[in-house]
């Protein structure tokens, strides 16, 4: 019985049809925000949002079932079991802020969508390099904030006047958000040489560190497609090699046969 409600909820048909109800679930949450929707309607949306809850809660049960404590061994399965939990606390009183929560439902596609989970691995397994790379940065943004605060503060103070004021001021500058026309041609008005600061701290954050952490995210999605394509390649070795060591006991038992029909 296990291993069958096994094979169900880890079949194909069955995986699809969880995305399913999580995108028509997502669509229905979206709807309930709608404020000029009739009691009717809504009364109709909430009842399809708890039929999609006991959906959620159902496959969870069936997984528990068929892997039992094994369940709780994968990130995957506890990030799926966390969503329904929080959607399962009832949401009167002091608990109704957990209404706006169940939105989070809609992230149980990065769960259930293969390449969703590639994209969230590649992620993780390349935080050791961006740390790195987010410990540059931050050296970067701390002397810059020393300077610009030493050099602009006085006459700028809204934006250099201390240290946090320079650091949200370098950041807004690092993301390019009316850097130039908002920020830095109104210094430059005043200190002619400002351009001489913020010009390499543009190179140095915006073009150099963060092309690094997207190149080294971009390596380990590489790394997790390779991976993916030599397990391919090893399992279909595998069963190549499974099919022809069949064949040859199928021809071993054939020539068996034969032999004992001619001793009869």
């Amino acid at each position: 019985m296990r291993d069958k409600i096994k094979t169900f909820v880890e079949s194909q048909k069955f995986q699809n049809f969880i995305i399913l109800a999580i995108i028509l679930n997502a669509i229905v949450l979206g709807l309930e925000t709608l404020k000029s929707l009739d009691a009717s309607v809504l009364s109709t949306l909430v009842l399809l949002d708890k039929i999609f809850l006991a959906i959620f809660s159902m496959e969870i049960a069936l997984k528990l079932f068929a892997y039992r404590l094994s369940f709780f061994k994968s990130g995957w399965n506890n990030f799926d079991f966390a969503i329904v939990a929080i959607s399962l606390v009832p949401t009167s009183d002091a608990f109704s802020v957990l209404r706006a929560l169940r939105i989070l439902r809609v992230l149980r596609l990065v769960s259930v969508v293969p390449q969703f989970r590639r994209v969230v691995q590649a992620f993780f397994d390349s935080l050791q390099g961006m740390t790195a790379i987010a410990s540059i940065i931050s050296i970067i943004f701390y002397v810059g904030a020393v300077i610009s605060t030493k050099l602009f503060g006085e006459q700028f103070p809204d934006w250099f006047g201390s240290i946090p004021k320079s650091l949200y001021t370098l950041f807004q500058i690092m993301t390019l958000e009316s850097w130039s026309m908002g920020i830095v041609r109104p210094v430059m008005e005043v200190y002619l040489y400002a351009w001489l600061f913020f010009v390499p701290f543009i190179l140095l954050t915006t073009f150099a560190a963060l092309n690094l952490l997207i190149g080294i995210i971009v390596n380990s999605m590489q790394n997790i497609y390779e991976d993916s394509a030599e397990q391919i390649e090893s399992h279909l070795a595998k069963q190549d090699k499974d099919r022809k060591e069949l064949q040859e006991k199928i021809s071993d038992i054939e020539k068996m046969l034969k032999e004992l029909k001619e001793r009869i």
